[in-house]
């Protein structure tokens, strides 16, 4: 399976982060569906479907961040590349890729990423500016995982796909048990994406 060519607009979105970036995409083609990590159908659109696709979201990001379900580092080590202001938490319960995620916050020497070994429910409530997930789960699902580890006033930012709006809607319980306001579906990426990325974001009230 060959490989996507890096697109022109990736190196306009990581600017000087750029061959991070290509470290990081090159480590996951190579090592991603040997370790699991990834589907043998992913590689040629590797960039465009998963690298890019996170990508577009950091500017959303600030102060301490955390992403739930880390996986393969889509889209916290992204995330991690992109914004080297911002202080992020891998969280992800599962030994073989918290493995590939403490490797790669090592080899590429991403000092403002930690990796942590847990399922998002036993995490210290409250401590983080922004919360994310990508592909974890129906958000109605997700709420309990992700809302409660957010500081009063902070926000979720949760990458999600066509079904967004949808989700929502179904989500409506969870949201208000866990009072999250001002929930939304933003577009991210027209006219610059190939593949636009939708993310549902949300203030969380203590």
């Amino acid at each position: 399976m060959i490989v996507e060519v890096e697109p022109d607009v990736a190196a306009s979105l990581f600017g000087d982060r750029i061959e991070v970036a290509r470290a990081f995409t090159t480590n996951l083609a190579a090592q991603g569906e040997e370790r699991g990590l990834i589907g043998p159908l992913e590689l040629p659109r590797l960039w465009t479907r998963h690298v890019l696709n996170s990508a577009i979201a950091a500017p959303l990001f600030h102060g301490s961040a955390a992403d739930v379900g880390s996986g393969a580092g889509l889209p916290g080590l992204v995330l991690a590349i992109a914004r080297p202001d911002v202080s992020w938490t891998l969280i992800e319960p599962m030994e073989r890729r918290v493995a590939w995620l403490s490797e790669q916050v090592s080899e590429l020497g991403l000092s403002n990423a930690t990796v942590l070994r847990a399922r998002a429910e036993d995490v210290p409530a409250g401590q983080f500016d922004v919360v994310t997930a990508r592909a974890v789960s129906a958000l109605r699902t997700l709420l309990p995982w992700t809302a409660p580890l957010v500081r009063d006033g902070g926000e979720l930012v949760l990458l999600k796909g066509q079904n967004a709006e949808a989700e929502i809607d179904a989500a409506a319980k969870p949201l208000k048990k866990f009072k999250v306001s001002d929930v939304r579906v933003e577009v991210l990426g027209e006219g610059v994406l190939a593949e636009t990325t939708r993310v549902v974001r949300g203030t969380v009230r203590g």
